[in-house]
Order: structure tokens, then C-alpha cells, then sequence
């Protein structure tokens, strides 16, 4: 037992540094635009100050009311720690980081970024000890409207896309494209990240099915 919660928080928490990791590289290379929740948390900061964790952190929070009090239902913990640890990642990462000028490495930096938070969203999710807001916000509109999740997804991404470019956030094909790849790259890496875990700590460790996105 201590050797499965051992290993399920250690990919959890390893997946979200990863994923911060990848969401700061794809806010670098903003030249391109930047994912739809970060054009939302970026146009908070450009117009209201603190720095772009904090807004992900507030906002975060707010979901989490919002999500709680229509179901509710309290989250797990671990949406919790995703909403305050991402917010802080974001932030040491965006420190240390330096900007990057030329067009070609933004590039580099947006499309390593994309394939780092794909990376690290499918290393958290895999041991399911508690989605982010977002994604809990997002599974009780498809649970509350029987639609499918690509479609509530792609509706709520467009929805904070346009909030924050109404804001000043950075919108562009980069944009467009974190919407549409990250959920592909996610496609193969919970499954793997699953299997993973299931192959470490036995399979009879009591982790739900791999999820269907």
C-alpha cells in the first residue's frame, strides 16, 4: 500500500512540474500566442499586476468554488495541490527562464513546450488522485449536457481564449495549436504513463481504468 501511494504521488507531482514546465515554454514563445487558459491568465497580469501564477491560482480557485458548490461534492486533494503547485511552478520556471527574441526560438521553445505539458498532463492524471479545476469544470458540463468532452473542451477554450484576448493576452496560431495537439499528445502519454505505473506498483493497486479522451 505505501509503495503504490509512494509511486502514484511521485508521478503526480513530477508530472505537474513537467506540465508547468511545458505551459511557462509555451508562454516564452508567445509570439506565436499561447495556450487559451494562459491568453485568460496573461491578460489578467497585463491588466491587473501580481504575475501570471497568481491569476492561475486565483482562477483556478474560483473553478473550484464554482464546481464544488454545483455538485456538491468536495474535489480530491490532489485538485487542490494542482491549483496552487502549477500557479508556483509557473512562476519559479518563468524567473528562471530567460526570454527569448528570435522568431526561431520561440519556435523551438513553443513546440517543445506543447510536447512538455502533454508530457506531464498525462504523468498527473495517470495515478487519478484529483484532476485540475479546468479539467473538473470541464467533465461536469459533459456529465450536465451529455455532450461530447472534445466539444465542451473546444467550447470553454474558446470562451477564456476570447476573455482574455478582450484582456490584451497573446492570441495567434500557437494558440489554436495547443488546443488541438496537447489533447493528441495526451492520447498516448496516459495511457503509457498508466501502464507504467500499473507495471511498478502491481496491477492490482486500485487506479480506475485508463481514461478516454
Amino acid at each position: 500500500m505505501k509503495r503504490s501511494l509512494y509511486y502514484r504521488w511521485l508521478f503526480f507531482l513530477v508530472g505537474l512540474i513537467v506540465m508547468a514546465l511545458g505551459f511557462t515554454l509555451t508562454i516564452k514563445g508567445n509570439k506565436l500566442g499561447i495556450g487559451p487558459w494562459d491568453v485568460l491568465h496573461v491578460g489578467l497580469y497585463l491588466n491587473f499586476g501580481l504575475t501570471i501564477g497568481t491569476w492561475a491560482i486565483m482562477a483556478g480557485l474560483a473553478i473550484i468554488v464554482i464546481t464544488a458548490v454545483a455538485t456538491r461534492k468536495l474535489p480530491q486533494i490532489g485538485t487542490y495541490l494542482n491549483m496552487l503547485l502549477v500557479g508556483v511552478f509557473i512562476d519559479v520556471f518563468n524567473f528562471l527562464i530567460p526570454n527569448f527574441q528570435t522568431l526561431t526560438s520561440q519556435i523551438i521553445i513553443f513546440i517543445l513546450g506543447i510536447l512538455l505539458a502533454g508530457i506531464g498532463i498525462g504523468m498527473y492524471v495517470a495515478p487519478k488522485i484529483g484532476a485540475g479545476p479546468r479539467d473538473s469544470l470541464m467533465l461536469f458540463v459533459v456529465q450536465k449536457t451529455g455532450m461530447s468532452i472534445s466539444v465542451v473542451r473546444a467550447g470553454l477554450e474558446v470562451l477564456v481564449a476570447l476573455t482574455g484576448w478582450l484582456l490584451g493576452g497573446p492570441v495567434g496560431i500557437g494558440t489554436i495549436a495547443v488546443a488541438l495537439i496537447t489533447g493528441r499528445i495526451v492520447q498516448f502519454t496516459l495511457p503509457y504513463f498508466e501502464n507504467r505505473l500499473k507495471n511498478i506498483i502491481g496491477k492490482n493497486n486500485g487506479i480506475p481504468p485508463i481514461l478516454k479522451i
